[in-house]
């Protein structure tokens, strides 16, 4: 089992301290995700960022919810499913979704399907998506903006599903009641 540093704003290197203030205030608490995150002030900001930027993109809470969970369950991230379930429960989003999400089930209409499906796909497939694959996604309502979109939120996941992986981050407080592992 590996490990990474968890720092505090006191122990963090000197670039990270005041974007780990901004986490306090933005969460009220110090993730440990952004704890680990830390250890690289470039690392760390680029996720912050890049999280502002998805949560500005076109999709609404539950089609957020659906994209970063189909990603975080698809890489078996044991700290950002529970702690994507807590946000989803403060973002509103129906619970049902919520669980349906996180035990791999089909989501509740065509269109939640349609995104959840095109997720896996780009990221099973690292990228590569049939024409065929993209005019059912246009289909479901969808444009080229949210093809981009998903590719924005998979760049945030993959910086913070494999910080987890491999830094085995403990799971937040708030967040333990959602705890989480991959189904066999």
């Amino acid at each position: 089992m590996t490990t990474l540093t968890i720092h505090t704003i006191d122990s963090a290197p000197e670039g990270s301290k005041p974007l780990l203030e901004g986490s306090v205030k933005a969460f009220g608490m110090l993730p440990n995700l952004h704890g680990v995150l830390a250890s690289s002030p470039e690392t760390l900001d680029a996720y912050q960022k890049l999280h502002q930027l998805f949560m500005d993109t076109s999709f609404n809470a539950e089609e957020l919810t659906v994209v970063w969970q189909a990603i975080n369950v698809e890489h078996a991230c044991h700290y950002c499913v529970p702690a994507h379930t807590g946000i989803a429960h403060s973002m509103k989003v129906d619970a049902a979704i919520t669980e349906a999400l996180r035990n791999e089930q089909p989501m509740p209409n065509a269109k939640l399907q349609a995104l959840y499906d095109t997720t896996l796909i780009i990221v099973r497939n690292r990228g590569h998506i049939s024409q065929a694959e993209l005019d059912n996604f246009y289909a479901a309502g969808y444009g080229e903006q949210q093809v981009l979109e998903i590719i924005l939120g998979l760049s945030q996941k993959i910086i913070s599903n494999y910080t987890n992986h491999i830094g085995n981050t403990p799971v937040d407080k708030p967040f333990e009641g959602f705890a989480w592992t991959k189904k066999a």
